[in-house]
């Protein structure tokens, strides 16, 4: 297994291989640990071997190349907020993501499916927000083939077979720091996630007037284009409160505002709204 850092902090890793850029998770609510855990279980260390044993990464401790192209490498990833802010953050994971193909979306949603999984195996996760920093300059949209212009909707079938009463009222705060290319392209951005063949986000809706209620990014301006000054807050039902569907929201949402020139990183958050049903 590789070495770990003694103090978890956000932080970039310089690489070879072409990368879409880095990707950031912050899992926002209460965890409860297990009455079994023993001691204080490594955040990294968990991701790691959760991404490895579905597949996800290469196990590089053996010293060998990598037989095939991996989705990402891991940064760091940890427990405590690493500003020290009290904003109910429970966890926290960075990978660099590699490098998008044409016809496939952003990573996302397994990256929150391994950050959930991880923290599961450290206690009980009551989630109430996730927080994430999508490197939308890192997808062209030129080179989406016809058949897969928004990548995210081969995937939405899934969770159409779910529970019909597991809809989830959110909002859906999307900034792009010191870009102000984001506030302008916002009745665009709704535009195109209302119109798009899908049940997993309805109800779409954008009020300028709407409050951003998102905790500050748990890492400092310098690591994206922050501060997170330009925004659009929507609102909607996401069909169901998981780190799956809010990983496809995510996506499809990075993927329309490239369509719309986005060029910055998007720090995106997701939380339940008054009234949400008891999903999840």
């Amino acid at each position: 297994m590789p070495e770990r850092s003694v103090t978890a902090q956000p932080g970039m890793v310089p690489g070879s291989e072409p990368t879409a850029g880095t990707m950031f998770a912050a899992l926002y609510g209460t965890l409860t640990p297990h009455p079994w855990r023993a001691g204080q279980q490594d955040a990294d260390a968990l991701f790691h071997h959760r991404c490895l044993a579905i597949g996800l990464l290469d196990d590089t401790s053996s010293g060998q190349p990598d037989s095939a192209p991996w989705l990402w490498a891991i940064n760091d990833a940890g427990w405590q907020h690493p500003r020290g802010l009290d904003t109910g953050l429970v966890a926290w994971f960075q990978v660099e993501a590699s490098a998008v193909a044409g016809d496939r979306p952003l990573p996302v949603q397994p990256f929150l499916r391994c950050a959930q999984d991880a923290t599961a195996r450290a206690g009980t996760l009551e989630l109430s927000a996730v927080q994430i920093l999508l490197p939308v300059h890192g997808i062209d949209p030129s080179r989406r083939p016809p058949y897969a212009p928004v990548p995210a909707l081969r995937s939405v079938a899934w969770f159409a077979a779910g529970d019909p009463h597991a809809h989830t009222p959110v909002q859906v705060s999307v900034n792009s720091g010191q870009d102000p290319a984001l506030a302008a392209v916002a009745a665009q951005l709704t535009d195109q996630l209302t119109r798009l063949d899908q049940t997993a986000f309805t109800n779409v809706s954008h009020d300028s007037a709407d409050p951003d209620t998102a905790p500050p990014p748990p890492f400092d301006d310098s690591f994206w284009s922050g501060p997170p000054l330009h925004g659009a807050t929507l609102r909607g039902d996401l069909i169901e409160w998981t780190c799956d569907a809010i990983g496809w929201l995510a996506e499809a949402v990075a993927n329309c505002a490239a369509r719309l020139g986005g060029a910055s990183p998007l720090l995106l958050t997701v939380a339940r709204t008054a009234g949400h049903a008891d999903a999840g």
